[in-house]
């Protein structure tokens, strides 16, 4: 299984995965999904509804998501696919 790793933005309105690409064929470089969302409901009640996928170089999402973390986005866990 491939682990995601998301950020939210600093009032929870937006989120993104990183995701490795698995299926690519490439062999001298590595890609990642980048996935964009908005949050629609209460936090952690409905997933978010995912509007854009970006692929990069993993060098290059590395470099986006330190790039994120320093506008202020904050690391979170996948709340919403939580079964209570």
């Amino acid at each position: 299984m491939v682990r995601s790793y998301w950020l939210v933005n600093s009032n929870r309105s937006r989120v993104k995965r990183f995701i490795e690409n698995t299926s690519n064929r490439d062999k001298f470089f590595k890609y990642m999904f980048i996935d964009s969302g908005k949050v629609t409901s209460t936090w952690g009640k409905e997933p978010p509804v995912m509007t854009t996928r970006e692929e990069l170089k993993t060098e290059v999402a590395r470099e986006e998501w330190k790039k994120l973390i320093a506008q202020g986005w904050r690391r979170t866990e996948e709340v919403w696919t939580k079964k209570e």
